[in-house]
């Protein structure tokens, strides 16, 4: 299959991470994207749960933010933001949180706060929301953000939601009990951490992508598996799929 854009790529790889069975916590952007195009190909009865309280979700158009009324208007139900975060979230009813961030370093800690000093910053981001508390209690989480030197750093400015922190046994040794960071998705490539390190690794490289390319984007000395496969292309259903959806969502919000 021919003609797709990094982006797609990006979007289907994440896509196809996700389970029928999966109750996903969604970030808007890029993860919206992944989980709404999952939701309208192999995963159908995948439960979509966004920080406002919507849970179940299926919109036709993809949301400007966690307060659009398509939300609302196509949930099975809406609760109360303290519901959702202590009944859905915290009692471990979330399967896959699924976050994006400004910054990212190789053990999949995330920043959405500032880049540079926090007290005065050269940009002040829009901050955790939710992220922080959806990094750690959601049993695992996925990451899908486009590969650059700016973004994936040796060392973030600041630590919003959480990852492996140092790496190795520091989720457990802080008490966190969930899995956190368990898939990296990018425009490039598709990582996984380390079993023990938790440093993540390339583990799939997309199609037409070379492994000096993936190096080049990172901050620090990236690791490419020795087996590291080819990610199957998208195929014309899901492109088809994914660009209606688009196309939609940019005539409704236009209009």
């Amino acid at each position: 299959m021919t003609g797709f854009s990094s982006a797609e790529m990006m979007t289907v790889a994440a896509a196809r991470a996700l389970r029928n069975d999966d109750v996903v916590l969604v970030g808007i952007g890029a993860p919206s994207a992944a989980c709404n195009l999952a939701r309208l190909t192999h995963a159908p009865d995948i439960t979509l749960i966004y920080e406002s309280g919507t849970i179940g979700t299926a919109p036709d158009i993809l949301p400007l933010s966690i307060g659009d009324g398509e939300l609302c208007d196509t949930a099975l139900t809406t609760v109360s933001v303290p519901e959702m975060f202590r009944y859905w979230l915290q009692g471990g009813r979330v399967s896959v949180g699924f976050l994006g961030g400004a910054q990212i370093d190789r053990y999949g800690n995330l920043n959405t706060t500032v880049i540079g000093d926090y007290d005065a910053p050269k940009i002040r981001l829009p901050g955790g929301g939710g992220a922080p508390e959806i990094a750690s209690a959601s049993q695992k989480v996925f990451i899908t953000m486009k590969q650059s030197k700016r973004g994936f750093v040796e060392k973030i400015d600041f630590y919003t939601s959480f990852g492996h922190g140092d790496g190795g046994d520091h989720r457990k040794r802080l008490g966190i009990p969930t899995e956190g960071p368990a898939l990296l998705i990018t425009d490039l490539a598709v990582w996984t951490p380390d079993p023990v390190s938790k440093e993540f690794a390339v583990t799939s490289i997309h199609p037409g992508v070379t492994r000096d390319a993936v190096r080049e984007t990172v901050g620090w000395e990236a690791k490419v598996a020795e087996n590291a496969v080819e990610t199957e292309p998208p195929t014309g259903e899901e492109l088809d799929i994914l660009r209606d959806l688009h196309a939609r969502t940019k005539a409704a919000h236009e209009g």
